[in-house]
């Protein structure tokens, strides 16, 4: 687990800039720490407002059930007074004040982050994807592993002079998340699958409205990848005053209400998937499609839907066959005589105590101690599975009438005769029988903490379960897969299926689904920079030749030629420029010492969108260096100097 580093020690992630620059970075972090301080503030406020003043559910005058059932659970313990309150004293609305008390309490979950953000390393853009993505975390083991892992990496950035914008930031969660979690992530995933569609929106002004189209990445990729390709195709028109998005709007109209009028050519959408070896066997790492994280399953079924390649099915064909195996496993019925009966009936006299819990650790550390035994090996699964079926057996015998009562009463009351209503209380009066109706209260009750120790019993039968198909998972083919540091472990962890499958997508000319030939990425194990760019059949001869792969030679004219080109794109896949997050694929290639006094090579060219292009040739007072291992470092007019390496794999 890592933990997360002393907030102290964080600072801004650049230094101060010359004249009114800098004046405005000391204004921006005197609000970034101030909004901290708000948060904080409303945090404690609203624990000084319990919702135990308030009235209780179903008492009169309360807050009505649809309201309370409306509430955020974050605001639940908090009084329903406090948000009135609140808004006088910001002069806010109520609906506003509700938003800043759940903001506040939701990032309260992160004092790193906070802390980061008084320092100056984050600032309030960067705390939104925090807030939406890493607070919710029910696990606070989990969600402090995470935001540790997260400032660590923008801290270490900022050490070597790379600025981490918000979005990079957000790209980093994703990919931090979809890592740890990619099974749920997953079920959520096929969930939301339920909010694909196109619905209409309000108005966006007079006479306009909004359409919003939801679907999953790849469809919204495609289309709008096509709509661009045909907004691409239009003749030039300098007359044209129309916006890009006015361009790509009037295009989806002239396809959908005019289908075979518009005259607009037939378009190739082009989609960039950057997968691992691990991810294409069946693995759970995230793959990147057109620079944005999908889900590794989501890789695979693109993949699959659009060459017939199968990839993950030898994994999920082996997950199939142990989840049958386990169906059909029956647990063994007890020989001889029942269960100790002196065991079940010290247990039911620890429920029948004055603890409702006979193991009252709390669940958060009792579950911790479950992970942590069964990483060693101290559990044993299969043994604790079947105590629990027997467990859970023997108390659906005994409710049947087929056990005697482990622990008897041994003054046994009289079966109850109905009385007359009016006659007086059997047995000593009116005390008596009210002391009797405690007794029967009492003893409901506790057949009732019984009843919860036996669900709780299940509860912890369904952990195990839950922990066995964890472990199944891992000693799988998947699983091995997935914890493989390298592609040759992943390889030889995978199934004959998988392996198969992989091969005969790498053996796929361009044709079909694929506009291109597969390309392997060889990546350093260390940084996750791009070394080489083959396929299948170049690394098989360079194999045989013995001969290193490394980048492609350098081209003899001013443009790259296509086999360097591709290196380029493949490699820097974003603008160069700081922050920046465009792409490059349809952006420009830049000789950092002009040609032809120096080389069309690898280490001399570097991908930029147009506008920083531009400005790299244009913008007055700025440097641009590039180091021998590939770093861009931009220093601005006002003296803040701003490194960049390619986007890692």
């Amino acid at each position: 687990m890592t933990i997360p580093s002393d907030p102290l020690a964080f600072g801004p992630q650049t230094a101060l800039g010359r004249g009114a620059l800098g004046a405005a970075q000391v204004a921006d972090r005197a609000m970034g720490a101030a909004f901290v301080a708000r948060c904080r503030a409303l945090a404690a406020f609203a624990a000084e407002r319990p919702a135990s003043a308030d009235r209780a559910q179903g008492e009169p005058g309360a807050m009505s059930p649809e309201r309370w059932a409306a509430r955020p659970e974050l605001l639940q313990p908090v009084s329903e007074w406090a948000a009135p309150e609140l808004s006088i004293g910001l002069s806010c609305s109520r609906r506003r004040a509700e938003d800043l008390l759940g903001q506040a309490l939701m990032l309260a979950r992160l004092p790193a982050a906070l802390a980061a953000t008084e320092a100056g390393l984050l600032t309030v853009g960067h705390l939104w994807c925090l807030e939406e993505h890493v607070a919710p975390l029910a696990d606070p083991v989990l969600r402090a592993e995470v935001e540790g892992v997260l400032l660590d990496w923008v801290a270490g950035r900022a050490a070597k002079g790379t600025i981490t914008t918000p979005g990079q930031l957000a790209e980093k969660v994703l990919r931090e998340l979809a890592r740890r979690n990619a099974r749920d992530r997953a079920q959520e995933a096929i969930r939301a699958l339920a909010k694909r569609g196109v619905r209409l929106e309000g108005e966006r002004g007079v006479g306009l409205a909004g359409l919003g189209v939801v679907g999953t990445v790849p469809e919204i990729e495609a289309l709008h990848a096509a709509l661009s390709a045909c907004v691409d195709a239009l003749p030039k028109d300098p007359s044209d005053t129309r916006t890009r998005e006015q361009k790509l709007l009037d295009v989806l109209l002239d396809l959908v209400l005019r289908p075979g009028e518009s005259g607009l050519p037939p378009v190739q959408v082009v989609l960039t998937l950057v997968a691992s070896v691990q991810t294409a066997l069946g693995g759970d790492q995230p793959a990147e499609l057109n620079g944005r994280i999908v889900s590794a399953e989501t890789a695979r079924q693109l993949l699959n839907a659009l060459t017939g390649a199968g990839l993950g099915d030898g994994a999920l064909a082996e997950l199939r066959r142990i989840a049958e195996e386990d169906a059909e496993r029956v647990p063994p019925e007890p020989v001889g005589t029942a269960p100790d009966s002196e065991d079940f009936a010290d247990w039911e006299r620890q429920c029948q105590a004055e603890d409702d819990d006979p193991d009252p650790m709390p669940d958060d550390v009792w579950l911790a101690s479950v992970e942590a035994r069964l990483a060693s090996g101290e559990i044993e699964l299969e043994l604790d599975r079947e105590l629990a079926a027997a467990q859970d057996r023997w108390w659906r015998e005994y409710a049947a009438g087929l056990h005697p009562d482990p622990d008897p009463d041994d003054h046994p009351e009289p079966a109850p005769t109905e009385p007359s209503p009016t006659d007086p209380p059997p047995g000593g009066g009116w005390w008596a029988s009210a002391e009797r109706a405690l007794e029967e209260a009492r003893a409901a009750q506790e057949q009732a903490e019984c009843a919860l120790a036996r669900a709780g019993g299940q509860v912890r039968q369904a952990v195990w379960s839950d922990a066995e198909d964890e472990q199944a998972w891992r000693t799988g083919s998947g699983g091995r897969v997935d914890a493989a540091e390298d592609a040759m472990t992943a390889l030889r962890a995978a199934t004959i299926a998988d392996r198969t499958a992989l091969t005969d997508l790498l053996r796929r000319t361009a044709g079909g689904g694929l506009a291109e030939r597969p390309r392997l990425a060889l990546v350093d194990a260390l940084t996750g920079a791009l070394v080489s760019l083959t396929d299948l059949p170049a690394l098989g001869r360079a194999v045989r030749d013995g001969r290193a792969l490394g980048a492609p030679p350098p081209t003899g004219g001013y443009r790259p030629g296509a086999e360097l080109d591709r290196f380029l794109r493949r490699r820097d896949r974003r603008c160069r420029f700081p922050g920046c997050r465009l792409p490059v694929s349809k952006g420009e290639l830049d000789h950092f010492v002009r040609w032809p006094e120096g080389p069309t090579d690898a280490i001399n060219l570097a991908g930029f969108c147009t506008g920083d292009h531009r400005g790299k040739h244009q913008a007055p007072g700025f440097t641009h260096a590039m180091t021998a291992d590939g770093t861009l470092v931009v220093t601005t007019p006002s003296g803040i100097t701003a490194t960049t390496d390619p986007t890692p794999f």
